[in-house]
């Protein structure tokens, strides 16, 4: 953590009065985060997103920026769970129908474009609507694999993503997020103090969430596993 550059903070006139409780010191006007703390919130935000994936809940990655977004899709990638590393869609989770619509619009645009059943439409018509596609898959790429309003959004950064933490709030999805001392705590349920704009600490706190998916997702399986085992004995027994 201390090589992630966990610990540094923001300056002293950033930090918002409500995160003092996480800042172990200043260090030449920088405050400097308590790892400790750090290293506590974040095992129990990974426990918790443990047990949200054991239970099958549907995980919303949220990072934009350049440190974050080659993290955020590698994590989605692997877990086939939808993700935003571009700029937040207004009214992804809140007009999640809409939004929804257009998603599947991209994807019906792709499958024609790639099977040829554009054909009858003029060139000029097939170049628009290859921009379409290329134009929608930018900006809402990510979620395809969002069949409903996620259960858990996971952030880094939170007030680069104000507008999503506002959805989230609004649609009552737990948040969990890396956050610096200039954040709001009563914003985000599981709240990880740390420096939310180097990579390497990005990292750290990206790699704590892909474990505890992954544990979430293999507890799924063996319990999933056990009840159809079990499903069968049960039925001779009643019989």
């Amino acid at each position: 953590m201390m090589e992630a550059g966990v610990f540094y903070g923001r300056k002293k006139s950033k930090t918002n009065p409500k995160m003092k409780q996480f800042v172990l010191g200043n260090r030449g006007g920088i405050e400097l985060i308590n790892l400790q703390k750090s290293e506590e919130l974040v095992k129990e935000a990974a426990a918790f997103v443990k047990e949200k994936v054991k239970n099958g809940a549907l995980v919303l990655l949220v990072g934009t920026a350049a440190g974050s977004e080659e993290g955020v899709k590698k994590i989605a990638e692997k877990f086939s769970v939808p993700y935003v590393t571009m700029r937040w869609v207004g009214g992804a989770i809140t007009n999640f129908g809409n939004i929804s619509k257009r998603v599947e619009h991209m994807v019906k645009l792709r499958t024609d474009i790639a099977s040829g059943a554009l054909g009858k439409y003029t060139k000029k018509e097939r170049l628009e609507m290859e921009r379409e596609m290329e134009r929608l898959t930018i900006l809402m790429g990510g979620l395809e694999n969002m069949p409903r309003t996620p259960d858990v959004m996971i952030v880094v950064d939170p007030i680069l993503h104000k507008t999503a933490v506002a959805e989230a709030i609004v649609k009552k999805i737990p948040i969990v997020a890396l956050a610096n001392v200039d954040a709001n705590p009563d914003d985000i349920d599981y709240l990880v103090p740390g420096n939310d704009k180097a990579k390497r600490s990005i990292e750290w706190f990206l790699g704590k969430m892909d474990e505890a998916i992954d544990e979430g997702l293999k507890e799924k399986a063996k319990a999933m596993a056990a009840a159809a085992a079990a499903a069968p004995k049960a039925e001779v027994a009643k019989a």
